[in-house]
């Protein structure tokens, strides 16, 4: 007797073979009285995902695909790291198609160059809008799953997945105000919107401690932005402790703070987010909030090729972001 397959499932639930993949997949799509219906169903019929059917539909899609806007920036290309060194183990070729920009037309370009079945499963990198843009106008029938900032992207329906930056900013700026610092300020990089991420942990901890929040500086991906953010900090005298976005504007901050002659960590503490490799050997070294952005583009692998395959999405085991005490920061004069 051959084994029940996806369409008895559905079938016999009265319900599309889409609807059982996204259960199998646990999809919020589906209702949860939809959800509990089709599960019924598979325990009655004993059905099992078909694993040599997920080898098939690999080979078939022969590659996973990555959109992305940057391949150089430390997270954007460390995540491309741990796509590359898990499709390799896979067995999958990588490719890459940069989107251009945040326009219609590049979106719309990047979105048609993975419609093909040929481009096989897609990995966003969704940390800017351009990213963002693009896994909302990907087809639905496009399998696709996206590396985000913290939280994910509201309204949208794929499997996201992300570091949970909150408790590392919030730890990292507990660690400037246990420290004796009156307040701490803050240097966003561009892809911050405050919800979930950096920027709302660095409130939570200001909030916990009954202070309002400074106004945040922001800076562009480029160091020069970060340097002249740093500039506008150094020039206050009441600006003791700094909590950076990421590595490279927390080395333009030191920068301006040297310049203007403010002693790191004498006069001012400052705290990076990624620690990128090298940052220990800074002088000072640098205190940093550690992420696992090759663990993020692993978890992106998996998910793509149960995607692929109809099998359930694994659940992404991450390791925490976490403070890293180095010699930027100490207590103020």
């Amino acid at each position: 007797m051959s084994q029940p397959s996806i369409r008895d499932v559905a079938a016999m639930a009265g319900v599309s073979y889409q609807t059982v993949s996204r259960v199998l997949n646990e999809s919020p799509r589906v209702r949860p009285e939809t959800r509990q219906h089709v599960l019924d169903v598979i325990s009655r019929l004993g059905y099992r995902p078909n694993r040599a059917a997920r080898a098939l539909n690999l080979g078939r899609a022969g590659a996973v695909t990555v959109l992305t806007s940057d391949t150089v920036l430390y997270g954007y290309a460390r995540v491309l790291q741990g796509v590359e060194e898990a499709a390799r183990v896979e067995g999958l070729p990588v490719g890459i198609r940069v989107i251009e920009s945040g326009d219609p037309a590049d979106v719309r370009s990047a979105a048609d160059y993975v419609s093909d079945a040929s481009a096989g499963g897609v990995i966003v990198v969704a940390f800017d809008p351009a990213g963002a843009a693009v896994l909302r106008a990907l087809p639905a029938e496009v399998p696709a799953v996206a590396a985000t900032e913290a939280g994910g992207l509201a309204g949208v329906d794929r499997r996201m997945i992300f570091l949970d930056e909150r408790p590392a900013a919030r730890e990292a700026t507990r660690h400037l105000l246990d420290l004796g610092h009156a307040t701490v300020h803050h240097v966003a990089i561009p892809s911050e919107t405050g919800a979930m991420g950096r920027q709302a942990g660095w409130r939570d901890a200001l909030s916990e401690a009954g202070l309002a929040a400074p106004p945040v500086v922001t800076a562009g991906w480029d160091v020069a932005s970060a340097f002249r953010a740093g500039q506008e900090l150094a020039a206050d005298p009441g600006v003791t402790a700094i909590l950076c976005g990421n590595d490279d504007i927390a080395l333009a901050v030191r920068r301006a703070l040297h310049e203007a002659g403010r002693d790191v960590p004498g006069e001012v503490s400052i705290v990076g987010f990624d620690d990128v490799p090298g940052c220990a050997y800074w002088t000072p070294a640098l205190t940093t909030v550690r992420q696992n952005f090759v663990g993020l583009g692993r978890a992106c692998v998996a998910a793509i090729a149960a995607e692929i395959s109809g099998l359930p999405g694994p659940e992404a085991v991450l390791d925490e972001p976490h403070l890293v005490v180095r010699e930027s920061t100490g207590r103020p004069k």
